[in-house]
């Protein structure tokens, strides 16, 4: 037996759904600011198509299954995580609140999630990882020249990982910020882009990444910088398999399948449609990770059955994070779990790795 209901539904809580913490978002945020978070490339054909793919997928049930308290304890690359949810290395983060990463992470340590660090965010690789040392173990990177040092610097700060973005040579094509003629102030983008000790300047990265005919690493450059990480990497940023493949061959320990959220290709596939072929491409015991359209518990259950070893959220924990700072981004990872949980009961699956492709349907087969 459990303990004995005060209330149906919680009432003392600020946020009683992730709607609410969208709309409180929404509210909090400049018109460009939002649109910054909310665009995608193009005619965000791809945008769509992420949400559009999880809703052509239903969840089984399974009655008397005999599930009441599942797991949703996993582990990616040795770390520890209490529910198969990381938060992305979304840039500019001082934008939507004065704490960004620092209120990410911490709220990921609190919840045993694990938090990806960016390279273009407003706090350092160091400030971020002394907050919330549990939750901040992957640092990202773009391949650029100085990823090298990059890898050198968070290995001595206690990283245990690296993401490196492999699909944004250049920034896509964001209409939404041309129309608006988005110009935040750089320095929310400098918290390790600062110009000194061998890293770059916040206008040199970003020239890389907006002015198009820079020059752009290949494979066999990323292959030549990544075997002196001397730690664990990660491709995000895949969505082919010949790019899994690729990744895997040259030394990635994992792959990330994401069209970076619409923002990059656009028209591209969605995130979700490709990861059961590079799950395939991949084999069963490379670490994946799903970005890219997720917004709820049961598009966590329905990205692990089609192949995704965890996911990775980035506007809903930004939502959270502009809402209400650490708090808001713990109450996102904590509905998100809630419903996941929810639905392992349901669904009968005791742990994540039950969380398999039996338990769901394509709602047009």
């Amino acid at each position: 037996m459990t303990a004995q209901l005060d209330s149906f539904y919680p009432t003392g809580v600020t946020f009683g759904t992730l709607d609410e913490i969208h709309r409180a978002a929404a509210a909090a945020l400049p018109a460009d600011v939002l649109d910054f978070v909310e665009g995608g490339a193009g005619q965000e054909i791809t945008l769509r198509a992420n949400r559009t793919a999880f809703e052509r997928w239903r969840i089984l049930p399974e009655p008397m299954s005999g599930v009441g308290a599942p797991s949703t304890a996993t582990e990616l690359l040795g770390m520890p995580l209490a529910t198969p949810i990381l938060t992305a290395p979304f840039g500019g983060d001082g934008l939507f609140h004065p704490d960004g990463h620092l209120a990410v992470a911490r709220a990921a340590a609190g919840r045993g999630a694990l938090a990806i660090v960016p390279e273009a965010g407003s706090f350092s690789y160091r400030q971020v990882r002394e907050v919330a040392p549990a939750a901040a173990r992957i640092a990202q990177v773009h391949p650029f020249a100085h990823a090298g040092a990059v890898a050198a610097q968070v290995r001595r700060l206690g990283y245990q990982a690296l993401c490196v973005t492999v699909d944004c040579p250049v920034g896509g094509f964001r209409t939404r910020n041309m129309g608006n003629r988005f110009d935040p102030d750089q320095r929310f983008f400098a918290g390790n882009l600062t110009g000194a000790d061998g890293a770059p300047g916040v206008a040199e990265v970003f020239g890389q990444l907006l002015k198009r005919g820079a020059t752009v690493w290949n494979w066999e450059q990323l292959a030549e910088v990544a075997g002196r990480f001397g730690m664990p990497w990660i491709a995000k940023g895949v969505l082919t398999p010949a790019a899994a493949e690729k990744a895997l061959e040259i030394g990635a320990a994992g792959l990330v399948v994401s069209n970076h959220g619409g923002r990059q290709v656009d028209p591209a596939p969605a995130s979700l449609d490709m990861l059961p072929r590079i799950r395939a491409a991949a084999g069963p015991g490379v670490p994946i990770l799903l970005d890219s359209g997720v917004r709820t518990g049961a598009d966590i259950f329905v990205a692990l059955a089609l192949g995704a070893d965890a996911v990775i959220i980035g506007r809903s924990a930004l939502y959270g994070l502009a809402a209400a700072g650490a708090a808001g981004v713990d109450r996102v990872l904590e509905l998100l779990t809630e419903e996941l949980r929810t639905l392992m009961i349901l669904a009968g699956a005791a742990t994540v790795s039950d969380i398999g492709r039996a338990r769901v349907l394509k709602a047009d087969s």
